[in-house]
């Protein structure tokens, strides 16, 4: 499972050379550093500013706008650079005509996006952030869905519109549950979750021709802390066995991705 992370990023600003993972970009709509004095105080809470981190994602732009390239934020806050790379994936398919494809497409591209964050409501709220993102673009992708009124009170978001529940009720919870499983609250320093459990990132794999996804769980601290056996041999030209996932599941269709829930 490969990872583009902030560390080499940041690095990369200050003229060094890191490992193998990468950031991103915070928008107008996000522009306060800090909370509170006491969050700073307590956790060193400041939030990246929107000209930094855009210079960040731009050292990377061609894989910012590939859309199964993977980011992982071990520091996501409430999500202002994970929201940026999300918006330039998205803008990839906005095009799209098929209500199907565009479903499709747009959940490769949230099931690239994952993040670490200390703090339960700043996890929260950086879910709640990128499923807005998604059914905005998915509204003004298809001007059939209608903005919210009395007649038609729908489920609404702080955009102001409602989604028709017909079109979006399985892919919906399918997205909440991508969101869910890709950010995590916990500590990326101590590869631990906040119940102390370790860090299990799912590994989506979009199949093509079939609108399904299959599922490979990693935990992180193999991620960062392990060597990795990409090539079936070795220098010697023994056969060599690759990295091993703690589970696998079979392919399921987008719209049932919540269904993997079932399976634990």
């Amino acid at each position: 499972m490969a990872l583009l992370c902030c560390w080499q990023v940041v690095e990369h600003l200050r003229g060094h050379k890191q490992s193998s993972t990468f950031f991103m970009p915070a928008t107008n709509e996000n522009t306060k550093q800090i909370k509170s004095r006491q969050r700073v105080a307590d956790h060193g809470e400041v939030f990246t500013n929107p000209r930094e981190v855009n210079a960040m994602l731009d050292l990377v732009r061609d894989e910012s706008f590939r859309l199964e390239s993977r980011f992982l934020e071990p520091a996501c806050g409430d999500g202002n650079f994970l929201v940026e790379i999300l918006r330039r994936k998205l803008s990839l398919i906005e095009k799209l005509k098929s209500i199907t494809e565009w479903e499709f497409n747009s959940l490769i591209a949230v099931s690239s996006c994952y993040g670490i964050e200390l703090l339960p409501d700043n996890a929260e709220a950086c879910r709640q952030r990128l499923e807005e993102i998604v059914l905005t673009d998915y509204y003004m992708s298809f001007m059939s869905l209608k903005r919210i009124d009395d007649s038609n009170p729908g489920t609404p978001f702080r955009s102001g519109y409602s989604y028709n529940s017909s079109l979006l009720n399985e892919y919906h919870k399918s997205l909440r549950y991508m969101l869910q499983k890709n950010i995590v609250c916990g500590d990326a320093l101590t590869y631990r979750t906040a119940e102390d459990k370790p860090i299990t990132f799912c590994e989506w794999t979009p199949i093509a021709g079939s609108m399904q996804f299959s599922r490979r769980d990693f935990q992180f601290d193999f991620l960062v802390t392990q060597s990795h056996q990409y090539s079936l041999f070795d220098e010697q030209g023994e056969v060599q066995s690759f990295d091993e996932p703690v589970r696998t599941y079979p392919p399921l269709h987008y719209t049932q991705l919540y269904r993997y829930e079932e399976q634990l």
